[in-house]
Order: structure tokens, then C-alpha cells, then sequence
């Protein structure tokens, strides 16, 4: 028997409601195809070099580390230009808004050739601060000196990306994700296995790879910004105005980052195979989180757009379907992840003591993602609302909150499976419960939005 609908719901607020989740559907499934292709680079990755040996891969894990740091805290090129441009465009102004990108754009390869240039002088010392062993540190050097060289193409991808999604196109960044991640499956292969480099072809594969994507999605704002006659040239106000407005999630990213730094420096105090494990783990959170995160782009895209066409009404809306369905969808992957915790680790490595690390991390997921995906949604609401500045703060104080349970396993250092274990309940589970409460308390309230540009 059907359930009648409740007697508040009126024919315009069910249609209305449909509206809704069309518009999410229409911005999260492109979304989550790119978003899961994209952490496929390391997880193909992490597969090939898992069979070149354990400390291979354990190297692969600290370089990673220092490459998604980076990469992360630059993702306000990202979620700043989707909200800024999404607000723009959302208020009628759409030369405006393609402008807004293009400075972004300009400020990631500046951004990225800093930062590249930092690894190549400063990448040794951040990785031999992690205290691995010395062959570990040998094969994480390699990989990071190699992959600084696309660090300007990766960042560039995020600001186009975040000029797309903001005009509402989630469909061009799927086409050049998945391509970028399809390619760079055999040409890693050929490079890693058929020329023998190692881990050295690995980090060769990944930036021929994000160089293609970062050309293809420029191509296509060249030409957009030709045909709207729209000046190509960096305007420096406007790239400090970006990079002004962008510190408040700088600040909110370094708190997530610190904690996946704190759990990284953790799990090689617990020695090569829990890192080897805690790096295979890290791979597949960052995997179902992107997953989840599709929703959350679909979030700040419409937030972003309904707010700049002052419409706090469909904000609303937005907001409350988006919980339901970043809880509903966080219950689906769990039970995925469940089936998948029994297979996963023998795919991943023949080391049967990583893939005993692996299964019982992965459990530790199983519970959180239902958290998990409401934490996103709110997020990427917050994001696209441009609640950044809060967003900073609750997020410093929350990665500060953790740092005791992390510390007491580091001092405890269970062996086997435990420890890594414990680590994730640390780093992970409280994390997200904290977030998931500061989240929920904020969109309570009204203070978050501001309408108009």
C-alpha cells in the first residue's frame, strides 16, 4: 500500500520537490563519475606498485601524502570558483562570471609552479620528517620530485573544473576525468611494468595524464572566452581578490589536512606494513569520500546560483533533500563496502599482513559512512553559500579536538590490525561525528546565507 502524502504536502510543494532533485541529480551523477575517476590515479597506482614490493608502496603512501596536501589545501581554487561563479552566473551576469574563472585559472598555475618548485628543493626533508626507513624515503623521493612537475596541470584542473561546474555544466569535467584516468591505466602499466621504472614510471604516467586534462579543459574556456570576447589576460586585483577571498577555506582545508597529515605520521610510527595498510585505506576513503562529494558539488553549485538570484526558498530546499540524500547514499555505500572489506585486500596486495591492516580499517569506514555523507552535503551547501569564514573556524578547532586520540595511539602502538584500528576511530570516526555536529547546528540557523552577488 502507498502511503498518502502528508497533509502540508500540496501538489506545487511536491513538484517543487521533484524540481529539486532533478537539479541535484543533474549536477551530482556527471559529478560523481569525474570525482571517482580522479582518485583513480592513485588508486591504479597504488595497485601496480603494490606488486613491486611492499616498500614501494609504502613510499608511494608518504609521497601521496605530501601531493594530496598540496593538492588540498589548493582546492579552494575549486569550491571558491564554483560558489563565485555559480553567484554570478545565478544573478544574470555571465561574462562576469566566465572572468572570475579565468583569473582562477591563472592564479592555479602560478600557485602550482610554486608549490612545484617548493618540492624540488624542500621535498626530501618533508618526507624524511615523516621518520620512514631509509628505503621507504629513497622511493618516496623519487615518486615526489617526478610528480612536481604536474603539480601546475592538477591545480589547473580544479580551477576549470570549478568554472564549469559553476555555469552548471557537470558533464565537460566527467568527459576529461575519465579520460585522464582510462589512459592513465596502460600508460602506467607500459612505463611501470613493461620499461621497468618502478615507482619512478608510475609518477611519469600520472603527469603525462593530468597535463592532458589540464589542456583539454583549457581548450574549451579559450575558446568559450574568445566567442564571448572575453579578455584572457590576468588582471592582478582581480587574482588578489581571488586569492583574499580564498583564505578562509585555505584555513578550513589545512585543518583537514593536518589531520590526515597527524594520522600519516601515526601510522609509520607504527611501522612499514600499518603504513603500507594506512595508505591502501587512505586510497579507498578518498574514493567513497568523493563519491559522497558529488553531492556536495551539486550543493554548492545550486546554493551558489539560488542565493546570487536572491532565492532563499529553493535553498532550502536544496539543503534539507541533500541531507537525505547524502545519509541515504552514505548507508548504500556502506553496505557495499562491507561485501567489498572481504575482497578488496587481496586485490590490493599479496602481503597477507596488509591485507589484515586493510580489512579491519575498512570496517572502521563501514560505520562512518552514513556521517560521512551527511558531513559532505552540508559542506558543499556552507561552500557555495560562501560560509567559508565558519567553515574555518569549526574546522581548526575540530582537527585540534582529535589530536589526543591520535596521540594516545601513538603512544599505545597496538600491533597488527588494532592499531590500525584504533587509528581510523581516531582520525576518521570522531572526526566526522564532531564535523557532523557543527555542521547540523549551523544551517539550523539563517546566518550562513547572504543573497545577491
Amino acid at each position: 500500500m502507498t502511503a498518502s502524502p502528508a497533509p502540508d504536502d500540496s501538489p506545487h510543494e511536491e513538484n517543487a520537490r521533484r524540481t529539486v532533485d532533478r537539479d541535484i541529480l543533474r549536477l551530482a551523477i556527471p559529478s560523481l563519475g569525474a570525482l571517482v575517476a580522479e582518485p583513480m590515479f592513485i588508486l591504479v597506482d597504488s595497485s601496480f606498485i603494490a606488486r613491486v614490493s611492499t616498500t614501494s608502496l609504502a613510499g608511494l603512501g608518504l609521497a601521496s601524502t605530501v601531493l594530496t596536501t598540496i593538492v588540498g589545501l589548493a582546492i579552494f581554487l575549486a569550491y571558491s570558483t564554483t560558489a563565485a561563479v555559480a553567484r554570478s552566473f545565478g544573478a544574470g551576469r555571465t561574462r562576469e562570471a566566465i572572468s572570475r574563472g579565468i583569473d582562477a585559472c591563472w592564479l592555479a598555475l602560478i600557485v602550482g609552479t610554486v608549490s612545484a618548485l617548493g618540492l624540488l628543493v624542500a621535498g626530501e626533508p618533508m618526507l624524511a620528517a615523516f621518520g620512514p626507513s631509509e628505503e621507504v624515503l629513497a622511493e618516496a623521493v623519487i615518486y615526489l620530485h617526478i610528480s612536481a612537475y604536474g603539480l601546475p596541470a592538477m591545480l589547473a584542473v580544479q580551477a576549470a573544473t570549478g568554472l564549469v561546474r559553476g555555469m552548471q555544466d557537470a558533464k565537460l569535467p566527467l568527459v576529461v576525468a575519465v579520460g585522464g584516468a582510462l589512459a592513465n591505466i596502460p600508460l602506467n602499466a607500459i612505463l611501470i611494468f613493461g620499461l621497468d621504472l618502478g615507482i619512478a614510471g608510475s609518477a611519469i604516467g600520472t603527469i603525462i595524464c593530468q597535463w592532458g586534462m589540464a589542456l583539454a579543459l583549457l581548450g574549451v574556456i579559450i575558446t568559450r572566452s574568445r566567442r564571448e570576447q572575453i579578455p584572457l589576460t590576468p588582471h592582478l586585483s582581480n587574482l588578489i581578490a581571488v586569492g583574499r577571498d580564498a583564505v578562509p577555506m585555505f584555513v578550513r582545508t589545512l585543518g583537514l589536512k593536518a589531520v590526515i597529515i597527524t594520522a600519516t605520521v601515526v601510522a609509520t610510527r607504527l611501522g612499514d606494513v600499518q603504513l603500507a595498510a594506512h595508505q591502501l585505506t587512505t586510497t579507498v576513503f578518498t574514493v567513497l569520500s568523493l563519491a559522497l562529494d558529488s553531492l556536495a558539488i551539486a550543493g554548492q553549485a545550486l546554493a551558489g546560483r539560488y542565493l546570487g538570484a536572491s532565492d532563499p526558498r529553493t535553498v532550502h530546499a536544496v539543503t534539507r533533500r541533500l541531507m537525505v540524500w547524502g545519509v541515504g547514499g552514505g548507508a548504500a555505500v556502506s553496505v557495499l563496502l562491507l561485501g567489498a572489506s572481504y575482497v578488496v585486500p587481496g586485490l590490493f596486495t599479496p602481503d597477507v599482513a596488509v591485507q589484515e591492516s586493510l580489512r579491519v580499517a575498512l570496517w572502521v569506514l563501514v560505520i562512518t559512512q552514513p556521517i560521512a555523507g551527511y558531513v559532505f552535503v552540508l559542506d558543499g551547501v556552507l561552500m557555495g553559500a560562501g560560509d567559508a569564514p565558519y567553515l574555518a573556524k569549526v574546522g581548526s578547532l575540530i582537527a585540534i579536538a582529535i589530536l589526543p586520540g591520535a596521540a594516545l595511539v601513538a603512544w599505545w602502538a597496538p600491533a597488527g590490525p588494532l592499531g590500525l584500528a584504533m587509528l581510523w576511530l581516531a582520525c576518521n570516526f570522531l572526526f566526522m561525528v564532531l564535523r557532523a555536529i557543527s555542521l547540523g547546528l549551523r544551517v539550523r540557523t539563517d546566518d550562513w546565507m547572504r543573497l545577491g552577488d
